[in-house]
């Protein structure tokens, strides 16, 4: 820890929002003080500002704050392991097919783990560990804030790697998919609810057995909840009445709800499903596949569509053909796909509980869903981004106000919250204000000749007409584009800074851009070659990616209109000395690209960023940053000149970066995402995603072996003939990050 004065000691000791709430719950008596001078808009004094370096600075309300960044950062690194910061270790707590319940096998990680019985992987952990939340478990077994030692860890397992999941990859014969292989896969994705304790080494465990380690999966029986919950294209075979569906598919980033519940997104669902007949479909419906990208023809990226449901239960292939192939809706599975695209509410602390889609919220690519603060008798609000090239930002305002009593209210609390309230798209204006746009205002019986494709700006000849109010919920992709949203460079992970209420989103990159806006500006060559942006190959656009962030009108999370600047641009090390692209004036130290993952620490205020990147893994692979995080207008508004790229000359507004530091580079190959901590701060949950999703096939060794080392010893890519060997395929993880002196993670 770096020395700190006694004025920073005392910021440090500061309680956070929660930890006040958490005090006054615990004395019902004192509840009141929510609703009064104490309210979330009257902990200004605990708002962070800038800061270039170590120490304190004041910020814009003249506060002292605390540079809460006090490591040295890690070099970039092509290394296949983990590398982290002088000072800090991490374990590796929880892989792909870890046993989570008595009596299952450790995993032999060879293809051959439920090879005969798909179904046990309800009880090990999937693949591709993505967003997740850490839930305190207090002595009565209930959700405490305060706890450390002891909680539930809730994991998205976003999709799969194929290749290392069958002893020799993915199989079919004639074109239909090994039946076997094809559940396995579906088992594999979803969500585990495990809970883990610290030990005295201050090691964390996976509790096997423990009453409350549940997957959620593929096959996990769900309610349709809101607005859509029976309307007639919730039809299905499985639910003729409209109200249930099976499963939840690629969930990507997660948020958790104040009344302790946990909510796994759906991102790229509609890949999965293939389709053997499109005919007969209305206008609308077919307007509807374009925009969100559900195939007109084909078998769906995994093929699941392509298997035989002879001697199955359930129709587990045929539910994934969206063909129009019966009399009615309720004769096959051609609604299937408006069943997902949503947020899943799922309550970690009563496993026996089915899983409500949240259909309020919208229907889109979820990257994730971010409350933001929190008062007594106001609206709940969540931030949320659709993760596709030109798509937009929303926000979801709860009708209900909220009630302190709904505290582990678990699902019941959800249809309180989530099941009714005000859906809003984010316009960002050239003045650097904004304004969230009511997607109820579209009126019914509005037509468009022509509608965007999905993660483009092109457009086709389909006419689609609004035709009743449940329309913004079911295509809301749609009645964005119509009520005027922002497009934006693929909005991604989301955070809301515990001290001043500010809230940030990563805008990866868009490699399709041409021509820039304010809250885009950037269109430029990726300078793989000589650099002067005149005739080059590689990418072009926002290759790198930007954080954007803004401030609601009066700190109020419903406000309709708010102000925005651009915290952070991503920029590769051949570009450190280019002003047009490395704006944020980032070195050796802090280079990144791609941001995505985002995490305000509660304990200490640290903004963590993370990356999944593919056009700087040439240099370094994909990293863990901290950060001081600022506040809304403490940079200045400069010109960006993307003339070589025929992208126009941009004025917007650039954020002190302030302190940036990178804390961990991850193994090859692999996204570094999910981001979590213990209430105390000591201890920081990261996913390592797909490492060595690249390997091509099993004939040669994996390009990574993480967590494993390769054959032979060392890390990096194998002698080429090298033959893998039992136990050296790669699995994506959970790690745990803790300072070496057991001190307060990114200090």
């Amino acid at each position: 820890m770096s020395n700190m004065s006694q004025k920073e000691l005392e910021i440090l000791s500061s309680p956070t929002f929660q930890e006040i709430i958490n005090t006054h719950l615990d004395n019902p008596g004192r509840r009141t003080i929510l609703k009064g001078s104490m309210g979330v808009a009257a902990l200004g004094f605990l708002g962070l500002a800038g800061c270039g370096g170590d120490g304190v600075a004041a910020g814009a309300s003249g506060t002292a704050q605390l540079s809460a960044v006090g490591f040295s950062s890690t070099p970039l690194s092509l290394a296949d392991s983990v590398q982290v910061a002088p000072g800090y270790q991490f374990q590796v707590l929880y892989k792909l097919g870890d046993p989570i319940a008595n009596g299952i096998a450790d995993y032999a990680n060879d293809g051959s783990d439920a090879a005969n019985n798909p179904s046990e992987f309800q009880f090990r952990s999937g693949d591709h560990h993505d967003g997740m939340y850490f839930f305190g478990l207090g002595a009565n077994n209930t959700w405490d804030p305060n706890v450390s030692d002891r909680g539930l860890l809730v994991i998205n397992h976003e999709a799969i790697t194929p290749l290392f999941l069958h002893a020799n990859g993915p199989t079919s014969t004639g074109g239909v998919r090994n039946a076997n292989e094809a559940l396995k896969e579906m088992y594999i994705h979803g969500v585990s609810v495990v809970e883990v304790r610290r030990g005295s080494n201050g090691q964390y465990s996976v509790v096997k057995g423990s009453p409350f380690n549940r997957r959620v999966h593929t096959f996990t029986d769900m309610e349709i909840s809101g607005p859509l919950r029976g309307v007639p294209a919730m039809v299905t075979k499985y639910s003729p009445n409209g109200t249930r569906t099976r499963g939840t598919i690629n969930n990507c980033a997660s948020g958790y709800t104040p009344w302790g519940t946990y909510l796994a997104c759906e991102e790229n669902w509609a890949g999965y499903f293939g389709n053997t007949n499109n005919t007969g479909r209305s206008s609308n419906d077919q307007a509807s596949m374009r925009r969100y990208g559900v195939r007109t023809s084909g078998a769906g990226r995994e093929g699941w569509s392509t298997g035989s449901d002879v001697g199955q239960v359930g129709e587990p292939f045929g539910r994934w053909n969206v063909a129009i192939a019966g009399a009615t809706a309720a004769d096959d599975y051609r609604n299937a796909h408006f069943t997902y695209g949503y947020n899943v509410e799922i309550d970690p602390f009563r496993p026996n509980s089915t899983p409500k889609k949240r259909t309020a919220m919208g229907r889109f690519a979820h990257e994730g869903a971010w409350v933001g603060p929190v008062e007594a008798g106001k609206p709940v609000v969540f931030y949320m981004g659709c993760d596709s090239r030109y798509e937009y930002i929303y926000k979801f305002v709860s009708t209900a106000n909220w009630d302190p009593a709904d505290m582990m209210g678990g699902l019941q609390a959800g249809d309180k919250y989530l099941d009714f309230g005000k859906l809003y798209v984010a316009r960002f204006d050239a003045d650097f204000t904004g304004d969230w746009l009511d997607l109820a205002t579209v009126a019914n019986g509005t037509v468009v000749n022509t509608v965007r494709g999905s993660g483009s700006l092109s457009t086709a000849a389909i006419t689609y007409t609004v035709t009743d109010a449940n329309e913004q919920f079911l295509n809301t992709r749609l009645i964005a584009d119509i009520a005027g949203g922002t497009p934006m460079d693929r909005p991604e992970w989301g955070a809301v800074n515990p001290r001043n209420g500010e809230v940030y989103m990563t805008l990866t990159n868009n490699t399709s851009r041409t021509t820039a806006d304010p809250a885009n500006p950037r269109v430029y060559f990726d300078r793989d070659d000589d650099g002067d942006g005149i005739g080059d190959s590689g990418s072009r656009g926002n290759v790198n990616g930007h954080v954007i962030r803004w401030r609601e009108d009066g700190r109020n999370p419903a406000a309709v209109g708010f102000a925005w600047d651009i915290y952070l641009f991503g920029a590769e090390t051949d570009d450190l000395t280019n002003p047009n692209v490395n704006i944020s004036g980032l070195t050796a130290d802090n280079v990144l690209s791609s941001p995505d993952g985002l995490w305000f620490s509660q304990k200490t205020g640290v903004l963590y960023i993370q990356t999944d990147d593919g056009a700087f893994t040439d240099t370094s692979n994909c990293m863990l940053l901290a950060a001081v995080p600022g506040e809304v207008g403490d940079g200045s508004t400069l010109t960006v000149d993307n003339t070589k790229a025929n992208g126009g000359v941009v004025t917007t507004r650039a954020g002190n970066v302030g302190t940036l530091r990178r804390l961990l580079v991850g193994p090859v190959e692999s996204e570094i995402t999910g981001l979590t901590e213990s209430p105390d701060g000591k201890a920081l949950f990261v996913n390592i995603q797909h490492p060595g999703e690249d390997t091509g096939n099993l004939t040669a060794a994996p390009t990574s072996a993480w967590p494993y080392s390769l054959p032979g010893g060392g890390f990096g890519n194998p002698p080429a003939g090298v033959v893998p060997v039992v136990g050296n395929r790669p699995r994506s993880a959970t790690i745990v990050i803790t300072r070496v002196d057991g001190g307060l993670v990114g200090q």
